[in-house]
């Protein structure tokens, strides 16, 4: 084992250093094989921290999609049947495998995405809590049982895979998404076909490679690229049973749509603005210092961020040290160690939010700290870089409060009252997560109460379930009923198989019983 674990590090190795001298095309993994595509569409992989090529992803041919789903499809057949302990043992060695090569894929991860070294490695820990917890999913997947429910007749539930899954990712979790979606997927028995974000596909393909030097067999988990015709082939085909998706609203709205008319079970999670309410009560040295983490951490680029900040009465009077401490920041690229804000994934990403924080000036918000050009080094001047930015006045109907930004800006809202500032988060139709500050515990069960939010921080300003839990998002964060992760994602990924069971012939009892006697 730990002369593979050498083995599997200095392959890691090699492929991180291949990503720096010339830009490749990312292979497909299909049948437990590393192909390259015969397609001839390609998107960019850039470097967000230098705008250098360093990949070019391509779109599959629509052959190269129906061999992999047929691939799925074929070794179910006998990964189904596969007992669920041998299963959870391949998650067991795909764990200690990602921590033995966690470094290599932070690398390639900031290399890609553009996340500082210690976000990706955060990114990589929060996925293999996933896959820890698959190790445990055969006490799931057990059923229930009622004996003699009519005279001689019993009966027992049990859950079954449903057969070949998929899974579409975004940019902004590379390694943290792929692991919510495959591992809880194989390990309760079904196969999968993953298709990593076109603009980060790098860690994926890494991830898959350790999951099969770990024992997955080859079939059960495939790799494919493409964007939309990519994404459609996943609803339609006939193989496919379930779509997972994380992403943009109007991606998600389609692949539920379009799935459901399939006849397939989708989990989609979308957008998402979430709020903290601060209390004229609360720890100042720990709002300032979390509010500033949660908003600006992960250059912003995460469902979870808190974009929108509350201040209940006299507590508004920490946002001028909010914009200091904000301020502080040093913004540059990832694979520096004393980076805290890394860069956007990509220029078109970096002009939005520009133009999203003139819209906020425009609009009559008071711009206390601007994140526009900052200073960069000069290796990373054609990089997608944008600061800290801290709002105040900010009011609904404003771009800035409206729309979901997706990097380092925080719009700071005033309130009379905590009524008033528990209504506004409720008005807002997203509701991924919350959070509230305040040392009173009858405030904080107050909150907890009525906020509608599925995801509730106390004191805690991302409450990002551990994976004992599910993810929980709701309103118009999410749509499907079945969430990512936790006993619901077992739940998504199975279906439950209800036998009925009937034996009345007593004459054939009595004939056994007897069988033998009085023989010599």
């Amino acid at each position: 084992m730990a002369a593979l674990a050498v083995a599997r590090r200095a392959a890691a190795r090699k492929c991180a250093r291949g990503l720096t001298s010339e830009a490749r095309t990312v292979p497909m993994i299909i049948d437990g094989k590393k192909q390259a595509s015969q397609g001839t569409t390609f998107f960019d992989v850039h470097n967000p921290a230098t705008g250098e090529l360093i990949a070019r992803t391509p779109q599959c041919t629509p052959a190269e999609l129906k061999l992999a789903a047929n691939s799925a499809a074929e070794a179910f057949r006998s990964w189904r049947t596969t007992p669920p302990s041998s299963r959870a043992r391949v998650m067991h060695k795909l764990e200690g495998a990602i921590r033995d090569n966690t470094d290599a894929i932070a690398k390639t991860l900031t290399e890609e995405q553009g996340k500082t070294i210690a976000d990706a490695k955060g990114d990589i820990f929060r996925g293999l809590e996933v896959v820890e917890m698959s190790c445990g999913i055969p006490s799931m997947l057990q059923g229930e049982t009622l004996a003699n429910v009519a005279n001689s007749v019993d009966v027992h539930s049990y859950r079954v895979p449903l057969g070949v899954c998929a899974g579409i990712a975004p940019f902004n979790f590379p390694a943290m998404i792929p692991l919510w979606m495959f591992p809880p997927a194989v390990t309760a028995g079904n196969t999968y076909v993953m298709k990593p974000s076109e603009r980060v596909p790098l860690s994926s393909i890494m991830l898959a490679e350790l999951a099969m030097d770990c024992g997955l067999p080859p079939g059960v988990l495939n790799v494919v690229h493409g964007a939309h015709d990519t994404v459609n082939f996943l609803c339609d085909n006939e193989h496919i049973r379930a779509v997972s998706f994380v992403g943009g609203n109007a991606a998600g709205a389609h692949i539920y749509e379009r799935a459901g008319r399939n006849g397939k079970r989708a989990q989609c999670n979308l957008g998402a603005k979430n709020h903290a309410i601060i209390l004229p009560d609360a720890d100042p040295v720990s709002v300032v210092n979390q509010l500033v983490g949660a908003s600006c951490g992960a250059a912003g680029q995460r469902c979870m961020a808190i974009s929108v900040a509350i201040f209940v009465g006299k507590s508004q009077e920490l946002i001028p040290k909010i914009a200091e401490e904000a301020a502080k920041l040093k913004v540059g690229p990832g694979n520096d160690p004393a980076t805290d804000v890394g860069p956007l994934i990509s220029a078109q990403a970096k002009s939005r939010v520009e133009q999203l924080i003139q819209s906020g000036v425009d609009e009559g918000a008071k711009l206390h700290l601007d994140g526009r050009q900052p200073a960069v080094p000069a290796a990373n001047k054609d990089g997608y870089f944008v600061g800290p930015t801290i709002f105040s006045q900010v009011k609904r109907g404003m771009q800035i409060y409206d729309q979901e930004i997706f990097g380092p800006v925080l719009a700071c809202v005033e309130a009379s009252s905590f009524d008033e500032a528990i209504k506004f988060i409720n008005d807002n139709p997203f509701g991924n997560g919350t959070a509230v500050f305040t040392r009173s515990g009858a405030a904080a069960r107050k909150f907890v109460d009525e906020i509608e939010a599925g995801q509730v921080g106390v004191n805690v300003p991302i409450p990002v379930p551990l994976p004992m839990f599910s993810f929980t998002g709701n309103k118009k964060s999410i749509l499907g009923d079945l969430n990512f992760y936790g006993k619901a994602g077992v739940n998504f990924y199975t279906q439950l198989k209800t036998v009925t069971s009937a034996w009345r012939d007593d004459g054939h009892i009595e004939k056994l019983s007897t069988a033998g006697v009085g023989a010599v």
